[in-house]
């Protein structure tokens, strides 16, 4: 997983306190969210969508992010 570039678009999008952020975003505990962006926990499937929608990531930058290429 690319955390860097996950952080950069959410830079982009004025949320710069990440790990509250994605909290919101995906409806989760501070901590569930701190354990995804630190690689303790996967993202799932309706994660990645619900993150995905919310940035406007594209199809490639989803791959970059969650796929690793």
């Amino acid at each position: 997983m690319n955390v860097l570039l996950l952080k950069s678009k959410m830079l982009l999008n004025g949320d710069e306190n990440f790990v509250n952020a994605l909290a919101k975003v995906l409806d989760v505990t501070r901590q569930t969210a701190a354990a995804k962006l630190n690689e303790s926990s996967e993202f799932t499937q309706s994660e990645i969508l619900k993150i995905s929608k919310h940035y406007n990531l594209t199809d490639t930058e989803i791959k970059e992010i969650f796929c690793g290429g």
